[in-house]
């Protein structure tokens, strides 16, 4: 199937919207899981937001972008649902991550 680059961009817009929407909801997934098992994070996807945002010649700061993310600042989610990582969390990221 060929799609024309609107729709191509139109589709990639709506599983982004969808993946963001998912990530809200599981507050219960912490970013050290998501790193561990799948090499990012929401703060990862706040970074390109915010990298595709100055590509195009958009000023946004990484607050703005991470509340994208987020659906919320990135301090009242830290305060609402981040969890202190764990020994083995913390093992599991420096396997996966040397040097981070």
């Amino acid at each position: 199937m060929s799609l024309d680059e609107k729709t191509r961009t139109e589709l990639e817009a709506a599983a982004f919207r969808r993946l963001v929407e998912h990530l809200r909801q599981r507050t219960d997934v912490q970013n050290i899981d998501l790193m561990n098992l799948a090499g990012f994070c929401r703060n990862c996807l706040s970074n390109w937001y915010q990298e595709a945002a100055q590509a195009r010649g958009i000023d946004m700061p990484k607050d703005e972008a991470r509340e994208t993310v987020y659906g919320m600042p990135y301090d009242v989610w830290k305060e609402k649902y981040q969890t202190e990582a764990s020994e083995a969390q913390k093992e599991a990221f420096k396997t996966s991550h040397p040097g981070h």
